[in-house]
This record gives C-alpha cells, sequence and structure tokens, in this order.
C-alpha cells in the first residue's frame, strides 16, 4: 500500500515539475548520472557523499530527488530575489544580549566575525517607523506615520488609523501571546538592538570554530533534544570516547521515540548542517594582499559530510536538511491565507516596491502550495488531549531554550544568523500549530488570534531563502566532486 502511494505521489510531482524540455533534460541527466554514480561507488570516494542521498525521506512521503527539482527550478530562483528586497533585508536584532546559561567568553576577535550595523539613515522610513505589515490606502502622510509608530509601541502586528483599530492595539498590548512563540523574540525598543543589512553581513565561514562553537551545539544536542545523557550522538567532540561505536545506539534511542521528539532532533540536526553547507561554500580561501576571498571548499564539505569520514553519519545530516525543507515549505503553504489578504501590505513607504515584494512573495507562495508532497503536520500531537498538550508545550519551550542558547555563540556574524534562523524555524512551528486561527482570519480585519511580527517574517522567509540555498549548493558539490574524478 506504501508503495502504491509513494509511486502515485511521485507520478503526481513529476508531472507537476515537468513544465519544460529543460527540466526533463535535467531528469534524465540525474537519473542517467545517479545510475552511474551508483555503478561507480566503490572506485570513487569523491561521490561517496552523494551515492546514498537518495529515495524516499523518513517520517514522510517525499523523495530527495523531487525536492532537488522543485527547489532548484521553482523556489530557489524567487526566494533569492525575494530576500533581496528592502523588507527582507533589514532584521532588527540585538547581538549585545549576555549568555544565559554561563558566562560569556567573550566576543570573537576575528575581523571577518564582526557585523556592521546599518545606519539609520539607511533604513527605510516605514520599517523605522513601525509601519511594516499595512493597510493599503493613502499610506505616505506624517499622521499615519505617526500613528504607526504608537501601534509598534502597543505591540501591533497590523496598523490602521481607524479608532477601531486603535483600540484593537491596545487590546493586543494586554494580550499575552506568549505562550505562542517557540523563540525568545529581541526587543526591537532595546537600545541595543539595530538594524542589520542582511546582503552586507552575509553568512559564510569567519573562522570562528573550536571549543566555544563546540560548546553551543552541545548545549543544543545533550541538554535540549530529549536525549538522556547516557546516550552519546555521533562524533560529539565533547563527548567521552566510545570506541568503535558508529552511532548504533543512538539511533537504536532514536528510533524508540515517539514521533515527535525523532522530528525535534532533525530539525535542529538538519539547522546544523544547513549551516554547515553554507560555510563550506562560502569559505575562506585567501586573505592575501590585503583582499580576502572565500570560495567553495569541497575538502571541508567532505570532513563533514564523506560517509567514509563521518561513519556513515553525513548522509544522515542530509537527509535531516530535507526533512528541515519539507516542514518550513509547508508552514509557508500553510501561511498564505495570512498573506493573501488584500488589507495586508508589506510596507517600506516605497509604493512600487512595496507592491512588487508583495506580488513576489505571493509568487513564492502560489508555488509552495502547488507542491503536492507536503509534510503530513497533523499526524504530530494526535493522541490523547492531555498527552498531546503537555508534549507540545515541551516541544516548544526545548526549543525556545535553543532560541535563548544562540546569545551564547560568541562570533557575532555567526549569531546574528544563527538568531535569525531559528527565529525561522520557531516561526514556521508557530505556523504549523496554528491552523485553525489561520483558516478563521477575516479578509479585512485584524486579528489577535494569529499575528506575525515583522521581525518574525523576515526571519522566515530568509531562514526558508537558507534552506534553498543549502539546497542548491549541494548540486554544486556535487558537480564539483565529479569534475575531480
Amino acid at each position: 500500500m506504501i508503495n502504491i502511494t509513494l509511486r502515485a505521489g511521485g507520478l503526481t510531482l513529476f508531472l507537476f515539475l515537468l513544465g519544460s524540455d529543460f527540466v526533463l533534460g535535467w531528469l534524465n541527466n540525474i537519473k542517467s548520472s545517479t545510475q552511474q554514480s551508483e555503478r561507480s561507488v566503490t572506485s570513487s570516494s569523491d561521490q561517496s557523499c552523494f551515492c546514498h542521498l537518495t529515495g524516499v525521506l523518513d517520517d514522510c512521503f517525499c523523495d530527495i530527488e523531487s525536492i532537488d527539482v522543485f527547489n532548484n527550478f521553482k523556489i530557489y530562483p524567487k526566494i533569492q530575489k525575494l530576500t533581496e528586497r528592502d523588507f527582507f533585508r533589514y532584521y532588527k536584532v540585538n547581538l549585545r544580549r549576555p549568555c544565559p546559561f554561563w558566562p560569556d567568553d567573550g566576543h570573537c576577535s576575528i575581523k571577518d566575525c564582526q557585523v556592521e550595523p546599518c545606519p539609520e539613515s539607511k533604513v527605510p522610513m516605514g520599517i523605522k517607523a513601525g509601519n511594516y505589515n499595512k493597510y493599503a490606502q493613502d499610506t505616505n502622510t506624517v499622521t499615519e506615520i505617526e500613528d504607526c509608530v504608537q501601534a509598534n509601541q502597543l505591540g501591533a502586528i497590523n496598523s490602521t488609523l481607524s479608532n477601531q483599530s486603535k483600540e484593537a492595539f491596545v487590546d493586543w498590548a494586554r494580550h499575552d501571546d506568549a505562550k505562542d512563540h517557540f523563540c525568545e523574540l529581541d526587543d526591537e525598543t532595546s537600545p541595543d538592538a539595530e538594524y542589520v543589512d542582511l546582503l552586507f553581513n552575509p553568512e559564510r565561514y569567519t573562522g570562528y570554530k573550536g571549543p566555544s562553537a563546540w560548546r553551543v551545539w552541545n548545549s543544543i544536542y545533550e541538554e535540549n533534544c530529549f536525549k538522556p545523557r547516557s546516550v552519546y550522538r555521533p562524533l560529539n567532540p565533547l563527548a567521552p570516547s566510545r570506541g568503535d561505536d558508529d552511532g548504533e545506539n543512538f539511533y537504536n534511542w532514536l528510533e524508540g521515540l515517539c514521533l515527535e521528539k525523532r522530528v525535534f532532533y532533525r530539525l535542529i540536526s538538519g539547522l546544523h548542517t544547513s549551516i554547515n553547507i553554507h560555510l563550506c561554500a562560502k569559505y575562506l580561501i585567501d586573505e592575501g594582499w590585503g583582499k580576502t576571498t572565500w570560495g567553495t571548499n569541497v575538502k571541508e564539505f567532505r570532513h563533514r559530510f564523506d560517509p567514509v569520514e563521518t561513519k556513515g553519519e553525513g548522509t544522515r545530516r542530509l537527509k535531516n536538511l530535507y526533512f528541515l525543507y519539507l516542514i518550513e515549505l509547508r508552514a509557508l503553504s500553510k501561511v498564505a491565507p495570512y498573506f493573501e489578504r488584500t488589507i495586508v501590505e508589506l510596507y517600506t513607504g516605497n509604493t512600487e516596491e512595496d507592491a512588487a515584494t508583495k506580488e513576489l512573495l505571493l509568487q513564492v507562495f502560489n508555488e509552495t502550495k502547488a507542491f503536492p508532497m507536503h509534510f503530513d503536520e497533523k499526524s504530530m500531537f494526535a493522541g490523547g488531549k492531555k498527552e498531546a498538550k503537555i508534549l507540545k508545550e515541551e516541544f516548544r519551550l526545548h526549543f525556545k531554550n535553543i532560541s535563548r542558547i544562540m546569545d551564547c555563540v560568541g562570533c557575532s556574524k555567526c549569531r546574528l544568523w544563527g538568531k535569525l534562523q531559528t527565529q525561522g524555524l520557531g516561526t514556521a512551528l508557530k505556523i504549523l500549530f496554528s491552523e485553525k486561527e489561520i483558516k478563521n482570519l477575516s479578509e479585512n480585519s485584524t486579528s489577535k488570534d494569529f499575528q506575525l511580527t515583522r521581525q518574525e517574517i523576515v526571519g522566515l522567509l530568509n531562514a526558508f531563502g537558507r534552506l534553498s540555498t543549502s539546497i542548491k549548493e549541494l548540486q554544486n558539490f556535487k558537480t564539483l566532486l565529479q569534475d575531480n574524478r
């Protein structure tokens, strides 16, 4: 029965994606190259990173090859353009928050770890005014901007000039929605919060590594992934020596968990994998003659993902990246109705720019909704009401704790992108578990039952953009490894 379902789903997706002869040709090439690599895997260690990265993912009915085609041809070009828009490139963040879990060991002194804040004069007026999710009429008067500042101070998400909405702002201020948050959100009114231009501070390898970086990830995995201390994850540099343990003990434990806890681990592993791919793709290659050069580092990629060097762990990590991609893809498809309403405008103060940004965002949503093999989040927290509620809250608090650990990252640029991508995933989880509230949204009025801050919106789309980039980069690494044969 499962095989029949998979064949039917695969055929549906195959017909959906064959929009051009180019894609068809690409599929045939991939099929051919995959078959060739499988035949030659014993003689080519260069291709071993990918020889097992194929087929259906665990805990869902979607195959890796379908995601590759969908992402690289339909999503990646659009999400790249979207995240370059003014609304999505400016992110307000507090990089000075102290680590809440251990004494601060100082910030990285490497120059490439530093983040260059954006001067206030370069931030679009509509964003600075807090008028970022705006009703679509008469947007450029001084009175409106003043009202938007007031709305922002009250914690409102959508802003308007009507008395009725002003009352709603006050109501929202009283409404504690912390129970819906999966992340510890930065206080944007803090004097330490600054706007950062994400395009001018790209995610890449900065040289930040060693015990400080290990401690962050170790705390995430060992203390927040529902794992007993007696079970050690594979290749943990801070774990006691386990001899020739290839992770069998760990994965036996993992498979014994309920779906929700397995999903949690795979999301964190997928996020870690995605970040590692970004660092391998934008690695510090040369610092000669006063000029810094970044580029792909195939050796580092092999070190992190080759099954031989990682004792089989590399393939699992890459599959978890695809799983995380499906989770965030599903969240985008679910939240589309929130943005499709005519009252919602992504406001920066530039009318033409704002209209083009929303149009591009809706194009991305249309692609996500058309994807036929989504992860079914309804399979989660589906037990008894009381047990499901407890488990969901435990799930939320564990992830919220991870978002707080991001304030312990010593490299400012790593902290910036870690906070943004963690917040994006937290927002995706908030969306997936707010289905009823999203369905009940009114077309022409605001709602306090489901709301997104600009911080959450920017985090959500940029985080998904990073995952999309990771999958695109995998294709690049595959080509480079073939060329090195």
